[in-house]
This record gives C-alpha cells, structure tokens and sequence, in this order.
C-alpha cells in the first residue's frame, strides 16, 4: 500500500469519527446535520475546521443572570398576570389586545415576558431620523446611558457618538457600551479611549481567546438596544455605521425600521441590557439600583411584549412568536426582511396563509450583502410566490428591516431576521405589539415602499437563467447553516 492510499485511508476513517460526532454527539436537527455531512464528504477534513469556526453546539444552560431580576418586580408581575389569564381575569387593554391572548402567553408563560400598557411608540424607518433623535436623547440624559449593538463601527458616525458619550460621562452620567466582538471586529478598545478615561465602561460580547482568530463565529449577540435614564428605549434594525445613514455607495439608501419607546416596556429593555452586560463585563457587574427602574406614568396607548431569543433557550422563542401572528391572519400579512430563508414550519406557515386567499406580501433587498444567503433567499421566495403570496424587490436600497404587520392590528419589529441563523443561532430580541396605530403605521410605510419595489411575478421568476437557478440550488443546500 502507497503512500497515498494510506493518506486517504486514514482521511476516510477521521471523517467517519467527524461525521459520528455530528450525528451522535452534537444531535442537529436533520437538515443541519445532512448539511455538514455534505461539507464533511465534498471537502473532508478542511470541513471540519470549518465546522469547528460554524457548527458547534451550544449547550442550553443558563447563561444570563442577573441577582437583582426579583427586585424590579418583574417575577411578580409575571406571575399574577399568568394566574389572571388562566382564570380569566386578566385586565386586556381592549378588544384589539385581547384578541390575541394567545400569543400573549406564549410570550409570558415560555419566555417570561409580561404585557405591558400604556406605552408610547415612535416608528423610525429612516438613519439620519433615528441617529439624530438617539443623540438628542443622549444629551438630555440625566442619570445613566445603556447603549448595545451587533455592529458598532468606529466612522464618522461611530466616533460622533463616542464623542457625545463622552461628553456626558465628563458630566458624572453612568455611560456602559456593548458590542459584539464578531460583528464589530474591526472595533477596538483604544477607540474609546477618552471614554474609558472619563468613568464610562465598555463591554464585550463573547470576545475571542486569540489576538486574531474567534472561534465563535456562531451564537453572537445580534440584539440592538438602548435604554436612556430607565425612561427611553430604543429597539430595532439599525446598528452603528455610516451604512446605515446611507454614506456607502455599495447600499445606497439604507431602509430600516426602529422604535422609539418610552413606558413601562422600557423596564423590560433595561433588563435585557443589563443581563446581557452582566454576561459580558463580569469585572463590572450591574448591581440593582432602583434609577435604572424609575416610575413611570401611562403616556400612550399600545400593549407590547418585549422577547428575547437565542440558542441558550429551550424554544425559538422569537419563530414561534411569527408564527402565531402568521397563523392567526384573517385578511393580511406583511413582511420586510434582508433575508427569507424560514425553516419548515415558518416556511409552512407562510405558505398555508397564502394558499388560504390571505393576502400575504413579503418585501425583500435588490441586492445581496450576501451572496449565499441572498440566492437561499431567491429560492425560498419562488415556493411561496406559487402559493399565491406577493414578493417585492425594493429598489430604492438596502432594505434591512426586521418586521411583521397582521391584519393592520398588531406586528413584531425588532432584530431577528427571517432566517435560520436569528432562529437558532444569534441572541435577538423583538417588540411584539399589540396596538393598531403602530400597526396602521407600519402598513403604510410598506405601501409606500412598494412605489420603490418591482413585484417578483411567477412569469418573472419563471424566466431565470440557468447559471442562477444552480446558484439557488446549491446556496439553499447549504441554508440550514448560513
């Protein structure tokens, strides 16, 4: 026996012990597993450097906490309003939010996230709008500034917030940042600097344990929050980067959705912020106080739930949250969202609704940020176009917005895409509002979007050329793990 026999030999037998750790160890759901076995057969060994960087299992264990969770009243609150809903008791806004009753606990029972009322919400669907409104509200502040971001870039805009951060933590104001080291990687600590050297904290999400190499790049933290004195909050698409204020030709004009919300939902905000630092900055560990939780006074009208996913729960929370709210249509669904590669059960639903004469429209980019991820999405698009749902290609951009309107009456924006990495991969988190302004509001943003959209017709797609239906094919081979 060569050489080469004996190389291939044992190359063979290292990609059956990879392929069984797969299998046997790890426990994927089939259509992930049968991914990487296709990666471990067409390029055995490098495969599993590459499922070393992309498919490790993280174990479902408790890695959030915060001892001071019981002191904001939240267990409490949670706990009376499952005992109202289950006997019947339970004080709904109005009709509109009671209609919903079972989505709302689903959120409160699986996910720990109570209902609140009497909430203001200011929908931004424009960078310059929201950026412009976050720096007033940040040198309005009076006690403490809690910012977190998937992506913070140290550009123009970047630094033009450090700067006002700054600017207050020279005031005496408790400033703390949260990044994501994976999705702000080029994001270093001497970028803030002067900062760090006036009192405010900087944290970091998941950093790697080498100078260049972070071998998660899995399970990031894709949540963007900000919370302001406990009074203002701010949930949604945008992250920090000169993109998404449309300063980068390769985009253009960046279309995004974010809220704006001040009310009780802000001490819910606060809570997930506070978790998620605690979790990142040890050496820094936020203590309750009860600033961070100020009374607050009922100005507006909506009802909404704040929920986190990611891959430490027990269920997709997030999926299953636009499932119901899919499910439950009797006249309309809309939906916007870079990226449409749904697993079988959204996948089902969407399509189920569309089959049933609803009307079902889904508005994704022109242009791809990236490539595999945008021809998985061309893929998953034709199927529910044939189950009579209207696909529209925004033109005017990039749209990058993460939202859900049903039947005008209630809808979920926040920053988990439609896509199998924010479902079981990436830490997100969504506002699921129970409000018909809101609702009405974000409809006609869709509409008017769709004066800068094309509508993707069956005639249309039909009409695709070979090279891009291989592309499609294999990129939606490989969408269980992009």
């Amino acid at each position: 026996m060569d050489i080469l026999s004996i190389f291939l030999t044992i190359l063979f037998i290292v990609n059956i012990l990879f392929a069984s750790v797969i299998i046997f160890i790890e426990r994927k759901d089939a259509s992930a597993t049968w991914a990487w076995l296709m990666i471990l057969f067409f390029i055995p060994f490098l495969g599993f450097i590459i499922y070393l960087f992309l498919g490790q299992n993280l174990t479902r264990r408790r890695l959030f906490h915060w001892e001071g969770i019981k002191k904001v009243g939240m267990e409490e609150l949670i706990q009376k309003q499952m005992e109202d809903i289950s006997n019947t008791s339970f004080s709904f806004q109005n009709s509109t939010v009671e209609e919903y009753r079972d989505l709302i606990y689903m959120h409160l029972v699986n996910n720990d996230s109570p209902l609140t009322k009497g909430n203001e919400i200011k929908v931004i669907n424009d960078g310059t709008e929201k950026f412009t409104s976050l720096i007033n509200d940040i040198r309005q502040a009076k006690d403490h500034i809690h910012i977190q971001y998937y992506i913070f870039k140290n550009d123009k805009l970047g630094a033009k917030i450090i700067k006002e951060l700054t600017l207050k933590a020279k005031e005496g104001i408790n400033v703390r940042i949260l990044y994501d080291e994976l999705g702000s990687r080029k994001l270093r600590r001497k970028d803030f600097k002067e900062l760090l050297s006036e009192g405010g904290e900087v944290g970091v999400f998941f950093p790697s344990k080498f100078a260049l190499i972070n071998l998660r790049l899995n399970y990031r933290n894709h949540r963007k929050l900000v919370n302001i004195d406990g009074k203002i909050g701010y949930v949604g698409g945008f992250n920090v980067g000169e993109e998404y204020i449309g300063l980068k030709e390769k985009f253009g004009y960046w279309r995004d959705t974010h809220l704006r919300i001040m009310g009780p939902a802000v001490d819910a905000i606060q809570t997930r912020f506070i978790l998620d630092w605690n979790q990142a900055s040890k050496r820094h560990y936020i203590h309750y106080e009860k600033r961070y939780f100020p009374q607050k006074t009922s100005i507006g009208s909506a009802a909404m739930q704040i929920v986190s996913s990611g891959p430490d729960s027990e269920w997709e929370q997030v999926k299953n949250g636009y499932i119901n709210m899919i499910m439950s249509a009797k006249k309309s669904v809309y939906i916007q969202t870079p990226y449409f590669i749904p697993d079988q059960s959204l996948l089902d639903a969407v399509r189920i609704t569309a089959l049933s004469g609803k009307d079902v429209r889904i508005m994704i980019p022109n242009r791809p940020d990236h490539p595999f991820v945008y021809w998985a999405t061309m893929s998953y698009v034709g199927e529910i176009i044939k189950a009579g749902a209207k696909v529209y290609i925004y033109e005017k951009g990039f749209i990058h917005a993460k939202s859900i309107v049903v039947d005008r009456k209630i809808n979920s924006v926040g920053t988990a895409n439609i896509d199998m990495r924010s479902f079981k991969l990436n830490f997100e988190v969504n506002a699921f509002i129970y409000d018909m302004t809101t609702s009405e509001t974000l409809a006609n943003m869709f509409e008017e979007d769709m004066h800068f959209s094309r509508e993707l017709t069956q005639e249309l797609y039909d009409q695709r050329s070979r090279k891009i239906r291989f592309k499609e094919s294999i990129s939606r081979l490989m969408s269980p793990i992009l």
